[in-house]
């Protein structure tokens, strides 16, 4: 079936970026209007609005899955992209799509729910042969049963929510002594954040690389990989910096992780989008986490090294359509990286700056690309995610890549709220990250003592301070400072007093 009017559940950049693609295909699009943006940029591209601020709940609009069916079904929609985040994993949300004859841009429900329980997907892990890390075979329903999984396995270990993702319920647990604290805390997290509190436990390994593959399948049963990503420039399990290819991994190791992040998905029978996460470590061992059943937000970086539009080839699958490209076909051209500008405080602990966007100026040239849902007068809101824009280069290798990374960032101006452009730049010149020596725990160990800020920021301090010593030295006596007071300041006199503190 084909799907003329398309109702994006979601806010932001990916709605931007999904309205983009369906303008290219012709289906006009829906956007959900909350009161916490009611003048988001990504409504003033829509073809219509579904209004949700005058509607009173205890659930997030977002969130809201009756709400949004319903809204659906009187606005006639034809399918309903769920975007990432918020409703893109949920079983229940797919399915009441189907029962409502909606096409939902997204694997099936059933996939959904198999892939997102971690302790299941870890079961199908083991039943194809998958590598894995030791760990528990199911939930753990206690500390003290975790405590006996750990000694078996040895420490340290790590706890993880059974459903979600996105670091969400995870703690790493050095020694026995911690186990109940930390199991509580995962419990904890995981049911606030996913309405389910079951955690998991497995063998926690140092200093290894986060890597994803990218796999498609469609509706007819055929599968793809289209590369990895590497991700391991990351803090608190949350990505920072992705890129495609990864710097550690050979065409021999490409091709057998990729070869089993198909097998995962085929014992699903995955449609749509998706990707499959593996750790690698310093031997170049690989082992499956999870997997993620929807579009990712570092997609872009597979998007530019191989030339394909993910979201127009989720919505051709959601349609019935078979994958455009064969296996063989699939080539990766060049290198891509993708800088996450969040809205922190990177020297406050990453916390989150909130306020008003009064001015925005996005850097241009070849290979540069930005996506964004944030402009002039944009307001911040602590109803979100801190993420504003993602700034993606390509280029034929990583070093010009991050050349050009650099260059865009010194056009990168963002006025009105603090974001991690300063620390992007004290990144990308890192010795480490220029070799491509990184792990996921990079950001811990490399940049502990990392105090910078943007170059505006220090010439404007620089500028009150002195106004201000200036201004005391004006209130002064003129025998202390040998100028008569309320008379034009002498540079030489304050040079001099400068020069004596």
């Amino acid at each position: 079936m084909k799907i003329t009017k398309l109702l994006i559940a979601n806010r932001g950049e990916i709605a931007v970026r999904i309205i983009k693609t369906a303008n290219k295909l012709g289906i006009k699009t829906c956007c959900i209007k909350t009161s916490h943006e009611p003048k988001a940029h990504y409504l003033s591209l829509a073809d219509e609005i579904i209004d949700f601020t005058d509607i009173v709940s205890d659930v997030p609009e977002f969130l809201d899955v009756d709400r949004i069916i319903e809204a659906a079904v009187a606005h006639k929609v034809d399918a309903i992209h769920p975007g990432y985040g918020f409703l893109a994993e949920s079983p229940y949300f797919a399915q009441r799509c189907d029962d409502e004859g909606i096409t939902f841009v997204g694997p099936s429900a059933d996939a959904i729910y198999k892939m997102g329980n971690k302790t299941i997907a870890k079961q199908i892990a083991t039943k194809h042969k998958v590598p894995l890390l030791q760990g528990s075979h199911g939930n753990v329903s206690n500390f003290d049963e975790a405590i006996q999984i750990a000694d078996k396995i040895g420490y340290p270990v790590i706890l993880k929510a059974a459903s979600g993702g996105g670091g969400r319920g995870m703690r790493i647990v050095e020694k026995a002594s911690q186990m109940e604290k930390m199991f509580k805390l995962a419990s904890n997290e995981a049911e606030k954040a996913f309405n389910d509190p079951s955690v998991f436990i497995e063998k926690y390994v140092r200093n290894p690389r986060h890597i994803e593959f990218q796999i498609f399948g469609d509706k007819q049963g055929n599968i793809i990989h289209l590369g990895e990503r590497e991700c391991s420039i990351q803090r608190k399990h949350q990505k920072l910096i992705e890129e495609c290819p990864s710097p550690a991994l050979s065409p021999e190791l490409r091709e057998e992780m990729g070869a089993e992040a198909i097998s995962i998905a085929d014992a699903v029978g995955y449609y749509s989008a998706g990707t499959v996460e593996f750790l690698l470590d310093e031997d170049k061992k690989f082992y499956f986490m999870e997997m993620n059943t929807r579009i990712q937000v570092e997609h872009p970086v597979t998007e530019e090294v191989t030339g394909l539009d993910l979201i127009e080839m989720q919505i051709k699958v959601a349609e019935g359509d078979s994958l455009p490209i064969k296996q063989e076909d699939v080539q990766l051209n060049g290198w891509a990286m993708e800088l996450r500008i969040n809205a922190e405080d990177v020297q406050a602990g990453f916390s989150p700056s909130l306020g008003v966007v009064h001015k925005v100026i996005y850097p241009t040239g070849p290979g540069i690309r930005v996506d964004t849902g944030m402009y002039d007068d944009s307001v911040i809101s602590p109803n979100f995610d801190s993420m504003v824009a993602k700034l993606i280069v390509h280029a034929d290798t990583r070093e010009e890549v991050i050349k050009t990374l650099k260059n865009a960032l010194n056009s990168f101006w963002i006025r009105g709220v603090k974001t991690t452009v300063p620390f992007h730049k004290y990144v990308l010149s890192h010795k480490k990250f220029m070799k491509g020596d990184i792990n996921t725990s990079f950001i811990e160990k490399e940049l502990d003592a990392f105090y910078e800020t943007d170059q505006d920021e220090i010439m404007l301090a620089a500028f009150l301070a002195s106004y201000d010593f200036a201004k005391e030295l004006e209130n002064e006596s003129a025998d202390d400072v040998n100028f008569e007071k309320g008379k034009e300041i002498n540079p030489w006199v304050l040079n001099k007093r400068l020069k004596s503190l």
